[in-house]
């Protein structure tokens, strides 16, 4: 029996989502995809590749037999909304849709709410929180800790025995070799290569990836 799911965010990588989905199905059935939740009002009740934008985040309880899922590419936006629809019904379901062109180990722990793109290679040993983007063609090797609301956009590369601390951006591109550690709430640029540790609330870019911002604490967690 298909298992009703609704996406949250109806934009780009909302788009890419459902065509996620799709191919999930494709494979295996598995979800009967019944539209968006989006809280740009101007498109609630419009058509989106075929999927209807059937209300806000505030029509959450509606839904109470559907799962969700959090397709909002920003860290900090995607947390707001998950804590802002827990709120309105603390007993919500939540989907981890994993492409099924990913390459993965048995010896993988993924938390609810993650979406796995296409074309990604996740190796052996790794922990992977709650509500994580892995977007198109990103590898994490073996040991790596990736903690919640994490982004790698397309072609991250993480290698082994690293960490990636909640709430950190990982731009197109960025690498980060072995055995470092990316603080909470940072941005690692498009293209950036982080060679070592990168603290909490900062922005590094550059190869090798050098801080050019820190965001003040009182701010971390908060809308942009």
């Amino acid at each position: 029996m298909l298992k009703d799911l609704i996406i949250i965010g109806a934009s780009g990588f909302g788009r890419e989502a459902a065509w996620l989905v799709e191919r999930i199905n494709h494979r295996n059935p598995t979800w009967n995809l019944l539209g968006f939740l989006d809280d740009n009002k101007d498109i609630v009740g419009k058509d989106i590749n075929g999927y209807s934008v059937l209300g806000t985040s505030e029509d959450v309880e509606k839904f109470r037999e559907a799962y969700f899922v959090c397709a909002i590419g920003n860290s900090r936006v995607r947390e707001k909304m998950i804590g802002r629809i827990t709120e309105i019904n603390s007993e919500v379901m939540f989907a981890t849709l994993i492409d099924p062109s990913v390459v993965i180990s048995d010896l993988v722990k993924i938390g609810r709410g993650t979406i796995i793109c296409a074309h990604t290679i996740i190796t052996v040993n790794i922990d992977m929180g709650e509500h994580v983007i892995i977007n198109l063609d990103c590898t994490i090797g073996h040991d790596a800790v990736i903690e919640d609301f994490v982004t790698l956009y397309p072609s991250v590369n993480v290698s082994g025995i690293t960490t990636i601390r909640r709430n950190v951006e990982m731009g197109t591109g960025s690498q980060i070799i072995q055995g470092k550690k990316i603080g909470e709430y940072s941005i690692i640029g498009a293209g950036a290569v982080v060679v070592k540790d990168i603290p909490a609330n900062c922005t590094a870019v550059g190869c090798p990836a050098k801080i050019i911002k820190s965001v003040p604490e009182s701010v971390q967690g908060t809308l942009p």
